[in-house]
């Protein structure tokens, strides 16, 4: 995002929100409710600004695997919720993105909460382009235990039509 820029909505509402806990949680709830499936691990949010998204996620029975331990596909889908965010409140409000692709490695077994951080350095937007926005995860003793690297397609948006 380019000093001056406009902000972008979801980075305005974040900004309102971050100051109290319920506000907090009221936003990760209107993040749930336009993907839903985010809704499944509860996301907490705990950083987000131009560049950097932190989110957790609690350790709870509905993300543990036969093992007792965090899904690994739980944790992938905190990567993508924080590289998505992370892109979104990045690029220009006249930008748009899709995940394109994720590599993600499982490096540890995550028998605490954990939580994720995404960064995204692509500073200059003037074109259609992949961009790489790369998240890790710690547990609670701050070992990491996967790292995504995601692909993120940002595209100027289309204009809305005009009528006459």
């Amino acid at each position: 995002m380019n000093p001056g820029s406009p902000i972008p909505a979801t980075l305005r509402a974040w900004q309102r929100a971050e100051r109290h806990a319920f506000g907090r949680w009221l936003f990760a709830r209107t993040v749930c409710r336009r993907a839903p499936y985010f809704a499944t691990i509860r996301p907490q949010f705990l950083e987000l600004a131009p560049s950097v998204c932190r989110v957790a996620m609690q350790k709870r029975r509905a993300v543990e695997n036969h093992i007792h331990t965090v899904h690994a596909l739980a944790m992938g889908n905190l990567c993508e919720l924080a590289a998505g965010l992370c892109t979104e409140v990045t690029i220009p409000v006249t930008m748009r993105w899709i995940p394109r692709s994720m590599s993600i490695d499982y490096l540890a077994k995550a028998a605490t909460n954990v939580t994720a951080t995404a960064r995204l350095t692509t500073t200059a937007w003037s074109r259609a382009t992949n961009v790489d926005v790369q998240v890790s995860v710690h547990d609670e003793q701050a070992h990491e235990v996967v790292r995504a690297s995601i692909a993120m397609y940002v595209s100027p948006r289309k204009s809305a039509p005009t009528h006459t």
